[in-house]
């Protein structure tokens, strides 16, 4: 039986509590990645910490967004962290997805689509008009032209990635109760995997209070 696996947000700067959460969460139940956000990875002490990590799954949600060359340049000046995952904003267009994809190596580029804190309110302010949905597939399927090898979407839009995106599928926004923060588009983890998630990604719901008993009352979730 497949088990199911989740990136745990390591959402702070402090070496300390990186080193809790990683002791805290290790479960044969479940397979467990590291994904470092810029907060992290920004932090003085970030890179060499990453450096050091051996035999973790690691992802490094840089969330590149910028020309073909200052993108192919960012993988490359980053490729000695040897990062299993790495992000890349779709919308930065297809040229600078292939420049990336060039400079990766055994890094496999995630493609970001829409952020879950934003929904077609937040969408049209920024001067999209087509919905959500609509938008979702056309980067799904240029990170499918560009030979992405994973995509980051909600649950929401899971469905959807896949019909042109058979890769793996990496899906934030994801909450056991009600309770959103900045979130908007939210799926339980049970509802992530059924709708087509390879990977869900959680952070504050597993690393804010006792981090073993929230590992495994995400555990006792996907068992019910």
């Amino acid at each position: 039986m497949r088990k199911n696996k989740i990136f745990v947000a390591c959402d702070t700067n402090k070496i300390k509590k990186i080193k809790k959460i990683i002791k805290d969460t290790a479960s044969s139940e479940i397979t467990v990645g590291y994904k470092f956000g810029l907060e992290f990875l920004n932090s003085v002490n970030g890179r060499k910490f990453v450096s050091s990590l051996k035999n973790k799954i690691t992802f490094g949600d840089y969330k590149i967004s910028d020309i073909p060359n200052t993108c192919f340049s960012a993988l490359k000046a980053v490729r000695d962290l040897n990062f299993n995952y790495i992000t890349i904003h779709i919308n930065c267009g297809l040229d600078s997805l292939k420049a990336a994809k060039k400079a990766s190596g055994k890094t496999k580029l995630v493609g970001v689509t829409v952020l879950t804190s934003l929904d077609n309110k937040s969408l049209k302010k920024i001067g999209f008009n087509e919905n959500l949905d609509k938008i979702i597939y056309k980067q799904a399927k240029l990170a499918n032209e560009a030979g992405l090898d994973a995509v980051v979407c909600s649950a929401h839009e899971a469905k959807i990635v896949k019909k042109v995106f058979k890769k793996e599928i990496i899906t934030p926004g994801i909450r056991m109760n009600n309770k959103f923060d900045d979130q908007k588009r939210v799926y339980t983890p049970k509802e992530a995997y059924k709708n087509g998630s390879d990977w869900i990604v959680m952070g504050r719901p597993i690393i804010k209070g006792n981090i073993k008993k929230n590992i495994q009352k995400l555990i006792d979730h996907l068992n019910q």
